[in-house]
């Protein structure tokens, strides 16, 4: 960890012309006293974007080249640290410009960099868009995958997250065996090994990264009321239930499958740590409903901690101008990366 009282954390800030740099910088000015936020981005953009939020806000920006000769430097809580990455267009805000696709991406490469090197404790991501990466010439399919061969990690697991609400007496956390993909293509990805392995790597990180001693992971089925016994589909008999049993063998703390429709209540979910849905909708459509706007979305598996929103870039929510922006699901992923990098630390 860092020379610091308070974790430290790389916050990248996303598509320019989207939401992010101002979710990013409201969020790392209101938590400061709690942490320490590093933003990563253009500098000259964010203080001039800051100064239009709030003339109070402070940053103090630093060259790439001065954090790898000399680390952070030391601040005060009066100011939030701003790693330079120029962009190479301006910005009008809401419109999308290629031009800075690979100055986005240069924020990611500077935050696991932070972290590798010991300057920084986790990493937040506010929301990006793709296709400005792609069109400026670099395959690029998502944040996920993109940390995942980063870091040289062969699999990861997509979690959303959020605290107790009036609608949920408890945290509920979905994890799903599959992530982005077309419906017709799920029943082929759900394998085996692969299965098993997602299974193993919820139960660690839940361990090592937020402190839960003996996760329990409830586990849906594929299909409609799981199956009914083979006759809406064979996948819960022939690969959930019997990677299930082999997690069981090994220590791990898992049961199910369980139909989709009738598991997401409470008399179910306080048994829970987490729950592990076989594909997207199946397990977020829950979780943002309940949710929304205060949820988190935390990548597992890899060797580091990473957080995000759990929203996308709103690029016409940003051309009405600043003001407009909600960042409760940006604090919650700030104060989510400082909580499980002081896990990681004091295991």
């Amino acid at each position: 960890m860092p020379d610091s009282k308070m974790p430290v954390i790389a916050v990248t800030v996303g598509e320019p012309a989207g939401i992010g740099p101002e979710i990013s910088i409201r969020a790392a000015w209101a938590l400061r006293q709690q942490m320490r936020p590093v933003l990563i981005g253009d500098a000259a953009y964010l203080a001039m974007l800051a100064n239009e939020i709030d003339p109070s806000i402070r940053l103090m920006g630093i060259s790439l080249q001065a954090m790898r000769n000399a680390g952070l430097p030391a601040t005060d809580q009066q100011r939030v640290t701003v790693i330079d990455c120029p962009l190479n267009a301006h910005v009008i805000a809401g419109q999308l410009d290629p031009r800075n696709g690979r100055a986005v991406l240069q924020t990611l490469d500077v935050a696991v960099e932070s972290v590798q090197q010991g300057w920084c404790d986790a990493i937040v991501t506010a929301p990006l868009q793709k296709s400005t990466i792609n069109e400026a010439g670099v395959r690029f399919s998502g944040h996920t995958e993109y940390l995942a061969e980063k870091t040289q990690t062969p699999q990861v697991v997509m979690m959303l997250a959020c605290d107790a609400n009036p609608q949920l007496s408890q945290p509920l956390r979905v994890a799903l065996a599959t992530t982005h993909l077309p419906l017709r293509d799920v029943p082929d990805a759900i394998r085996s090994d692969e299965l098993l392995r997602t299974m193993q790597i919820i139960d660690a990180d839940l361990q090592q990264k937020m402190g839960i001693a003996h996760p329990r992971i409830l586990v849906t089925g594929l299909n409609p009321h799981a199956g009914e016994n083979g006759y809406l589909g064979r996948e819960e008999i022939e690969i959930i239930a019997p990677v299930i049993a082999q997690a069981q063998a090994l220590g791990l703390q898992v049961s199910g499958p369980y139909p989709a429709d009738t598991l997401f209540q409470q008399k179910y979910l306080a048994q829970a740590d987490c729950v592990l849905a076989m594909y997207h909708d199946q397990g977020l459509t829950v979780l943002k409903h309940a949710s929304f706007g205060l949820g988190v979305n935390i990548t597992l598996g890899l060797p580091l901690i990473r957080t995000s929103v759990d929203h996308g870039t709103a690029l016409d929510l940003v051309a009405q101008g600043v003001g407009h922006a909600d960042t409760g699901s940006m604090q919650v992923a700030l104060r989510t990366a400082a909580a499980m990098a002081m896990t990681n630390i004091k295991k």
